[in-house]
């Protein structure tokens, strides 16, 4: 669901009525690249104060056009690449839908990341600031990028304005230590997504256990990303014994999140696993195509369930497609006391 303009970095196939409406975005997002690009330093950045204070804000999002990222894989699970939108089929609620907007190129995407850095993550954060930097090497490199740790509360450790070797500095200084505020990390990811550049959107949670301090709940957090256009992901290391009832229930957490999204939960016992893991979701941001329509729905917070197939003439006979499963418009959320 998007209520902005679309990015005009993809290649957008767009009837000749919503030409009108196009050439508005593209103004508009013409604003936005003046921007810093990715990995461009700047030379006298303030400092970064994007704490927890922003999550006391409702967020609110509008809805008239339903964007559908769409991955496709054959059954040795490799991606399907070659399709065109006259492939595919979408419908809302059983009725089929008009694709309006089709992409399938590789295409720069709004990227954020959150890192655990709770006291459980002492004897794995090496490996996780790694696995971060694969999750990004393995990126676009005009991706709009960011990083968020959370341990007792979330904060913006480095944006989009800084350099892939500034983030590497700036996770160094990550000592391990408190709770795992994991829902509100989440929220604040949310937040930063509602400025990202592109249209595209994804962020990619890493954690070893589940939330054990955050002023959000499950349900509004549940209901926050089925309201938003941001595809999460999620790489869990999970220990075999779990300690808490929280690190009991983390892989579940993750993966109703996650699925709610349209992305998935990887879960992992060995943290040498993390960077290939990470690395692994990050090229499957870049096989996917993206499917839009318009919805004149009003926001009245029901859900509406989304079903995307693919009927394509020159591929593989068993194919499997993955898409978000709806998406809910329009309900403002404000956070427990």
């Amino acid at each position: 669901m998007h209520s902005g303009p679309l990015s005009p970095a993809s290649r957008w196939h767009i009837p000749g009525r919503c030409l009108l409406f196009f050439t508005l975005g593209l103004c508009i997002a013409a604003a936005a690249a003046a921007q810093p690009q990715p990995g461009q330093k700047a030379e006298s950045p303030a400092p970064v104060d994007q704490s927890l204070h922003v999550r006391l804000k409702p967020l609110q999002f509008n809805v008239d056009v339903v964007v559908v990222p769409v991955t496709v894989h054959d059954s040795m699970n490799r991606p399907v690449m070659g399709l065109t939108q006259n492939d595919f089929s979408v419908f809302e609620d059983s009725a089929e839908q008009k694709i309006r907007y089709f992409s399938d190129e590789d295409a720069p995407i709004s990227l954020g990341v959150l890192l655990d850095v709770s006291n459980s993550m002492k004897d794995k954060i090496d490996t996780a600031r790694e696995a971060v930097v694969e999750f990004f090497k393995n990126s676009n490199p005009q991706d709009d990028c960011f990083v968020i740790s959370f341990s007792d509360d979330p904060e913006v450790v480095a944006d989009s304005t800084r350099s892939l070797a500034y983030m590497q500095a700036r996770l160094a200084e990550a000592r391990p230590a408190g709770h795992t505020a994991l829902l509100d990390a989440i929220y604040l990811g949310l937040h930063k997504m509602r400025s990202a550049r592109y249209q595209r959107r994804a962020l990619l949670v890493i954690s070893d256990g589940g939330d054990n301090h955050s002023r959000y709940s499950a349900r509004e957090i549940r209901h926050m990303v089925e309201e938003s256009d941001v595809q999460i992901y999620a790489v869990g290391l999970f220990s075999a014994i779990f300690k808490t009832p929280e690190e009991w229930g983390g892989q579940r957490l993750l993966s109703s999140i996650t699925g709610a999204t349209g992305g998935r939960t990887l879960t992992i016992h060995n943290p040498a696993e993390l960077p290939e893991a990470a690395g692994a979701i990050s090229r499957e941001l870049r096989s996917q195509y993206v499917l839009g329509y318009s919805t004149s729905r009003a926001g009245d917070g029901k859900w509406r369930k989304i079903k995307v197939t693919a009927h394509p003439h020159n591929a593989p006979d068993h194919i499997q497609v993955h898409n978000k499963p709806g998406y809910r418009a329009g309900v403002a959320l404000q956070p427990n006391p």
